[in-house]
């Protein structure tokens, strides 16, 4: 795979580094606004808020705590490395401090996924380049890590 265009790896910059940083120690941050009568929480991460446009904007750790908004099973991706991860499943959640997020669902069959399913955070590393940020994912929050199943679709039909 060497030479080839990652779309998976993130980029980091100056802006987002305390952000990966925290992802490397096993942390989602977030970010809220501290604008009078503002204070809503956001992600993706942005140098502004963008409820109210302010730039009054700090990182908060969240909690980890999600629950399932939606989800798509991916059956063909030809980007690579995603050729090389179906199915996978694509999924936004609700996190428990308010903003949605985009991310995967791992160690859960899709014929369990439901909608409002309680999650929490894991991360997934990268094998190949373990200074690659840790990019955060989710689980069903009662069950608990398989390692001999880490995208957990195995008991898919």
């Amino acid at each position: 795979m060497s030479g080839q265009a990652r779309f998976d790896r993130p980029e980091v910059d100056a802006f987002t580094r305390p952000y990966w940083a925290a992802a490397a120690e096993g942390r989602l941050l977030i970010r809220r606004c501290r604008a009078a009568g503002c204070g809503v929480a956001h992600h993706y991460p942005r140098e502004f808020c963008p409820d109210c446009w302010s730039e009054d904007v700090v990182w908060e750790q969240a909690s980890g705590a999600a629950t399932l908004y939606t989800w798509s099973v991916v059956h063909l991706n030809d980007l690579a490395p995603f050729r090389d991860r179906v199915p996978y499943v694509a999924a936004v959640v609700d996190l428990a401090e308010g903003p949605r997020m985009m991310t995967e669902v791992i160690g859960c069959a899709t014929q369990a996924l439901r909608v409002g399913m309680p999650l929490r955070l894991d991360f997934r590393g990268d094998d190949e380049s373990p200074d690659a940020p840790a990019v955060p994912v989710f689980r069903p929050a009662d069950d608990p890590d398989d390692p001999d199943d880490p995208g957990g679709l195995s008991a898919s039909p």
